[in-house]
């Protein structure tokens, strides 16, 4: 009997993450499928937890509903969220449960690990930076749980980068400075975020500040973390977990 996995992720008023979201999934049902050996079909669906004409559990109730009428009874929710903050934590299994009340003993549910706990991200963030002098910068969106930040502090700490934040402090602006202090003249920012958007957006304007406030560092932007094949065989990983 054929599984079938369901992707969620925040939800966002930028089209450019819902486009590369079908993306991602289009590119895991495929490679679901070319890893198979039995004529099972796969579906791969995705969902978001907020700017969604429907709550999160409904939409998981309407995409269990298709893929029991296809044959599955065993669906796996794959939380593509970065931090352990209060979505991870408190919301998206809130509305799991809501779900598993609504399709009683129809479908197994089970929410599997969310993507920021993946050990494999270290190489997909610091995979093209290999000069030692470089300073490296991890730009997190940060959350007011301290706890949340401490898995972006880890991360860092690994990648021998250090951890700035957008919505909480350190600020960007305050992890180059220290940088720019301790003499490096190469900074790397390396976005965390799955997928470009508003916010990566600003961090690259910023970066013009940057530029104008430390005329003689060298600034290197790095993509978010995309739909790429590193980051699929992770996320196919979190699905037989």
């Amino acid at each position: 009997m054929s599984s079938a996995y369901l992707l969620v992720s925040h939800g966002s008023r930028d089209p450019r993450p819902e486009v590369a979201m079908e993306e991602l999934a289009r590119n895991l049902q495929n490679k679901l499928a070319s890893n198979d050996k039995t004529q099972y079909a796969f579906n791969v669906g995705t969902a978001y937890l907020e700017l969604h004409p429907q709550p999160l559990h409904e939409q998981i109730v309407d995409f269990s509903r298709k893929a029991i009428a296809d044959g599955c009874r065993h669906l796996k929710i794959i939380p593509l969220f970065l931090l352990p903050g209060i979505h991870v934590t408190e919301d998206i299994p809130q509305e799991v449960e809501l779900a598993k009340k609504t399709l009683g003993e129809d479908i197994a549910i089970e929410l599997q690990p969310y993507l920021g706990s993946h050990c494999g991200l270290q190489k997909l963030l610091t995979r093209k930076i290999t000069d030692p002098s470089v300073g490296r910068i991890i730009v997190a969106h940060g959350s007011r749980r301290v706890e949340a930040n401490t898995s972006i502090e880890e991360t860092a700490i690994s990648a021998n980068a250090v951890a700035a934040y957008w919505a909480v402090s350190p600020s960007l602006k305050d992890i180059v400075a220290q940088l720019v202090a301790d003499g490096k003249q190469k900074i790397a920012i390396i976005p965390y975020f799955l997928f470009p958007g508003g916010i990566t957006d600003a961090i690259a304007e910023s970066i013009q500040d940057l530029k104008l406030l430390f005329p003689r560092v060298n600034f290197q932007l790095y993509e978010p973390l995309g739909g790429n094949g590193e980051l699929i065989d992770l996320i196919g990983e979190l699905m037989q977990k």
